[in-house]
Order: structure tokens, then C-alpha cells, then sequence
């Protein structure tokens, strides 16, 4: 690699990324641009610009793409009821092909040869960036510095430390943070221990039981085609939506998640998340829909389900697989429109009421009083019909036993 030869870094601020940069110029002699997008990290990302260039990047870009996030990736998951293990709701495996098309874009750009990520090599994210990059400009190269570096954090912290570059990692805090606006997750340090109950101080979004109001919240979300409209009849944009649900779902302790999770590489990992909106979300979405589809379409769509969020957290977004389950995700989505009722207090949360202007329930067929219009005189012949088979085989096992 040549001086002249640029590499666009995907640039969090943290200790990788951080150490990456002056580690990409002293072992490859390259000019960093640094990518840095707006996910909804809810951080002062002009300090992580500045720091960027302070670092030795050539150029320091920050994209705004909440919305593309909220529109083109949470929504078509959320539809689709992704929960990968069925309990993450994909925060950081969604983001992780929005970066990879961008970075490849502004490499494509800026004419640059490379792309560099800060992922290690046990993690999924460095499967989910170059997948993507492979989808989306195939003739890029990747490098993958954290991969290839071989330090321990301890020794990417002195590293840091000797070349006069600040990171929020340290030895008394050594957690590894990535947040989105649909998610934050949390790993290392005493959080390797699955024994070890998460310290408070690994939460940031979500009360503890004992700081929650001491009343309940009741919430109205407004469904259309699967996708959240509304919160108590009042309209909302994706992104201050998700916003609004993170702070009140998260101040009555609602979106923790202790999960050993199965990695795409093979080893099980202790991941601790906090996703209020999205663990609202997904019950609220799953309820509307047992409102509104039939028991086959339900069965068949939780295996949809497991199918999409497998494939997102391994890093198959771009995929013409991916893309064909949409085209069945979207004709299931066409009458899950309509509003649902939740409440929330202590920690926990219950549906407590849904309505749907298209639903399957039908009052009059459920109830038991004066307005029931059930044909009863039906369910003998019914019973007849549907345990034809059950008697035929009891008469065959009785007939042999005679003999």
C-alpha cells in the first residue's frame, strides 16, 4: 500500500476504532477517513469527529441516518417479528449492514482501495460489515486491525495511552458498549462471568426495579401494515417514536435482557442489552397480530420469524433470501393494522387491550350471552368428521386384540 491510498474506517470513538487509526498509518502508511454514522447513539458525535481528526484521520465524516435505520431496517424487522433467539431484538445486527453500504459508498467516493472496521476476530459484526461491503462494492478490500493487531485490551489501552489518545475504556470500567436508537449492548469485564448478576452500572437506559415510578403507565401504540404510527392518538415520525418509548418504557425498568447467546463463530457469549422500544414494540406487534391473522398464518410466520432474525445476526441482510421473506413478511402485514393497549409498572409490562379495524375476533362468535350466533347444532357433525380417523383407528386396534 502506497501512501497515496486511502482507507475509510468505520469510526466509533471507542478503544479500537480509536487505536485503529494510528495503527492503520504506522503499519500500512495510509491516510484514514474516518465514517461515523448517527444511528441514534444519543452521544455528542461532534466530540467524536474532533476526535477523530485529533487522532490522525484526514477526514472525519458524521451521516445523520436515523431515518434510512428506522425505515429500511428496524420497521422490515419488526414486521417480520426478528428476535434472534427469541429474545434480542437485532440493534447492533441491523445496524451492521446500513455501515457496510455506507462505508463502501464513501470509499467509492473518496477513491479509496480499503475498508477498515474494529471488529475482533470471535465477534459477529466483522461477518455482517464485510458481507456487506461484499454486497455492496465487491472489489473493496477489508482490514481488520483489531483481527490482525493480536493485542489484548490491557495492551491496546497502554498503547492508547503511550500515543496520547483518550478512550472511554479503562481497567476499572473495561466494558464493550454499542448503542444504537433500537438497542444497547454491553459485554466484557465481570459480565464474562455468567454467574456474576450485571453490576448497575452496566445499565444506562433502564431504571431498576426500585427507582421505577410507583404508579403504572398505560400506553396506546396505533399499528398501520405492522408498523407503529402512533402513541396515545398522537402521530409520530419512526425516530421519535422509538425515542419516546426508550425513555418511558426505560424509566419503569422495562428492556432489560440477560442473554447467553449462541455467536455466529461458535462460542456462546454473555451479552447484556437494554432495548425498551423494542421489547414494547415486539409484544405490542405480536399481540395486534393475533388479533388479526389466522392460526396458520401465525404458525408459519414464527417460523419466518426465527428464519429472519437468524439470518440478520449472521450477517445475511443483503441476501435474495432476506429479500424474498419480506415479499411474504409484507402480504402478512396487509390487516395487522390497528391499536394496542399496554401497561407498564415495576419492571414489567402486560398487553391489556387490542382493537384492529380489520380483526378475526368476532364478539358475537366468542361470547357465551344472548348475542352468541355460533351455530352449536354444528359441532356434532363436526366432531363426527374431525375424529373419523381417531375411531377408525380405535376399531382396527380393537378388532386385532380380538382376534
Amino acid at each position: 500500500m502506497t501512501k497515496k491510498e486511502r482507507v475509510v474506517l468505520a469510526y466509533s470513538g471507542g478503544l479500537d476504532t480509536s487505536v485503529a487509526i494510528p495503527w492503520l498509518q504506522e503499519n500500512y502508511h495510509s491516510e484514514v477517513i474516518a465514517l461515523t454514522l448517527d444511528l441514534g447513539q444519543g452521544r455528542d458525535l461532534d466530540g467524536v469527529q474532533e476526535k477523530a481528526r485529533a487522532v490522525g484521520a484526514v477526514k472525519a465524516i458524521i451521516m445523520d441516518v436515523r431515518e434510512e435505520f428506522v425505515n429500511g431496517f428496524v420497521w422490515p424487522a419488526l414486521q417480520a417479528g426478528a428476535l434472534y433467539e427469541s429474545r434480542y431484538p437485532l440493534a447492533t445486527a441491523l445496524g451492521r449492514p446500513l455501515i457496510a453500504r455506507r462505508l463502501a459508498e464513501l470509499a467509492l467516493e473518496e477513491g479509496a482501495q480499503y475498508i477498515a472496521h474494529g471488529c475482533t476476530g470471535k465477534g459477529n459484526d466483522q461477518v455482517r460489515i464485510e458481507l456487506g461491503v461484499m454486497a455492496s462494492a465487491p472489489h473493496l478490500k477489508v482490514i481488520a486491525p483489531a483481527r490482525d493487531w493480536g493485542m489484548s485490551r490491557d495492551e491496546e489501552m497502554q498503547y492508547a495511552q503511550d500515543r496520547g489518545i483518550p478512550v472511554p475504556t479503562t481497567r476499572a470500567s473495561p466494558y464493550s458498549v454499542d448503542e444504537n436508537l433500537w438497542g444497547r449492548s454491553v459485554e466484557s469485564g465481570v459480565l464474562e462471568d455468567p454467574w456474576v448478576e450485571p453490576p448497575e452500572d452496566v445499565f444506562t437506559w433502564t431504571n431498576s426495579v426500585e427507582r421505577t415510578p410507583d404508579k403504572p403507565l398505560y400506553l396506546e401504540i396505533e399499528f398501520v401494515q405492522g408498523i407503529p404510527v402512533a402513541i396515545d392518538g398522537e402521530n409520530l415520525d419512526g425516530v421519535s417514536l422509538i425515542q419516546l418509548l426508550n425513555a418511558s418504557a426505560g424509566q419503569h425498568g422495562i428492556g432489560r435482557i440477560d442473554h447467553l447467546e449462541n455467536r455466529l463463530v461458535g462460542i456462546k457469549s454473555r451479552e447484556i442489552y437494554e432495548a425498551p422500544a423494542g421489547v414494547i414494540l415486539h409484544a405490542a406487534h405480536q399481540s395486534l397480530e393475533s388479533l388479526t391473522l389466522t392460526k396458520e398464518q401465525q404458525r408459519f410466520k414464527a417460523t419466518v420469524a426465527q428464519e429472519y432474525a437468524d439470518l440478520v445476526y449472521n450477517g445475511l441482510w443483503f441476501s435474495d433470501h432476506r429479500q424474498d421473506l419480506d415479499v411474504y413478511v409484507s402480504s402478512s402485514q396487509q390487516f395487522v393494522s390497528g391499536t394496542v393497549r399496554l401497561r407498564l409498572y415495576k419492571g414489567a409490562f402486560m398487553v391489556v387491550g387490542r382493537q384492529s379495524p380489520t380483526p378475526l375476533y368476532s364478539y358475537e362468535l366468542a361470547t357465551y350471552d344472548k348475542a352468541d350466533q355460533f351455530d352449536h347444532r354444528a359441532a356434532a357433525g363436526f366432531i363426527k368428521v374431525y375424529g373419523l380417523t381417531t375411531k377408525t383407528q380405535a376399531e382396527r386396534s380393537q378388532s386385532n386384540t380380538e382376534r
